[in-house]
């Protein structure tokens, strides 16, 4: 495992930069993430997913080339069933995401943070998903209420994660 770099950002300053944004366009995700790979701080332009407890579209996404964006995954806030493991996360990173945001579960900590990826959850759950063909890639989806939209981007550091409608670095 690498060490962190220094990041070339800080949501705290885009926060600030931001304040009197009521357009919509700057989102901050809340504090209910916790991280569960590669310690670093990531951003990337978005793609996102829809899975209902089932991770079919997550491991088609991680199988294809990332190109340096940022994997964001509605799970509904699930706790029942973890919608990434280790053998997706290696994945993940073999194929050039950026990061990964999932709106549920993990499983597999210590493959997770192996697997030199930035990976944010709500919890740990080692029950995996079934595989059911079920989700939808490249929609608008809301993660804790706040609306995600494919083509976004997303920046995540110690202190948080932010979401634009265009790159801010």
């Amino acid at each position: 495992m690498h060490s962190p770099a220094a990041p070339a950002f800080s949501t705290c300053d885009f926060c600030d930069a931001h304040e009197g944004d009521t357009s919509g366009a700057f989102r901050v995700l809340p504090p209910v993430f916790h991280n569960f790979g590669a310690p670093q701080s990531f951003s990337g332009p978005v793609h996102t997913l829809r899975a209902p407890e089932d991770n079919s579209r997550v491991r088609e996404a991680v199988n294809s080339p990332g190109q340096g964006r940022v994997l964001v995954v509605d799970g509904s806030g699930s706790l029942r069933r973890a919608l990434v493991g280790g053998n997706l996360a290696v994945a993940a990173a073999k194929n050039g995401w950026a990061g990964i945001v999932v709106d549920g579960c993990v499983r597999d900590v210590a493959e997770l943070r192996a697997a030199d990826i930035p990976i944010r959850a709500l919890a740990l759950m080692p029950l995996r998903t079934e595989k059911r063909g079920e989700g939808q890639s490249g929609e608008p989806v809301q993660i804790q209420g706040v609306w995600v939209r494919p083509g976004d981007w997303l920046y995540a550091d110690d202190d948080g994660m932010v979401v634009t409608n265009k790159a801010l670095t």
